[in-house]
């Protein structure tokens, strides 16, 4: 964790039981794959440089004043796993569409209510405050970038597909049932396991998640060089259709 300045990087041991438990989130394994592929469509363009494209007044109201950055994913349906994520950053009043990439959420879509092993993404806001994986932070250095837990423990388990195997070399923590300021592989809940967890943005393996949100490895890249804590960064995400409510 990271207090006036002080990065988190330390190797960390985690125990396999509370390894496990992250990963039911957040890997999808090769037992269920999103079966949609199609590219996902770009955001809106909004008339109003002042609000977030595609996202209405009941989820605008929860990004926080002080939040400069925020992650928009715009799921393709309430039960598509296709989504495009998007970086905006705010600069004076305006919001300016910075980049975005092509991405998957949860394999049956999304919830408004998400339970352990629905197989879907939640929708809301949510903070983001830390990151980890099993590669280096790409952005290393006092005072830049997320704090950052590297570890071993990230590495998805060689029993999944092949192509799921780097899916955790970098990962930011989704701030949902989960204790901020803890590496994003703590299995706390303080909502109690049955609302489900360990849901993080991660690399990206072409087809759905159990829960969490993927996008291509230069996009995690980006992000965790983008990404900062006195930003106040969010994850605002969704379905279209929920989003604009």
């Amino acid at each position: 964790m990271r207090s006036g300045g002080v990065r988190r990087t330390a190797v960390v041991t985690v125990a396999v039981a509370s390894l496990l438990t992250a990963l039911s989130a957040c890997g999808g394994g090769p037992s269920g794959h999103g079966a949609d592929g199609g590219a996902p469509r770009s955001a809106a363009p909004s008339a109003d440089p002042t609000e977030i494209p595609g996202v209405g007044d009941r989820l605008r109201e929860r990004i926080p004043a002080e939040s400069r950055q925020v992650v928009a994913v715009y799921g393709e349906g309430k039960d598509s796993a296709a989504s495009t994520v998007v970086l905006y950053t705010k600069h004076g009043s305006a919001w300016h569409r910075d980049r975005s990439w092509a991405g998957h959420n949860g394999k049956k879509g999304w919830s408004t209510d998400h339970h352990e092993n629905d197989d879907r993404s939640p929708v809301g806001v949510f903070t983001l405050s830390d990151a980890g994986g099993v590669l280096p932070d790409p952005a290393p250095g006092p005072g830049t970038g997320l704090p950052y837990t590297r570890s071993p423990s990230f590495a998805a388990p060689r029993w999944w597909a092949k192509p799921y195997w780097h899916d955790f070399d970098y990962v930011i923590a989704i701030d949902y049932n989960r204790v901020q300021g803890t590496p994003p592989n703590d299995p706390t809940r303080p909502e109690g396991a049955a609302k489900g967890g360990g849901i993080w943005l991660h690399m990206d393996h072409g087809s759905g998640t159990s829960a969490c949100v993927s996008l291509p490895k230069a996009g995690m890249e980006y992000l965790l060089r983008t990404l900062e804590p006195d930003q106040h960064p969010v994850v605002v995400m969704g379905d279209r259709a929920d989003l604009r409510a």
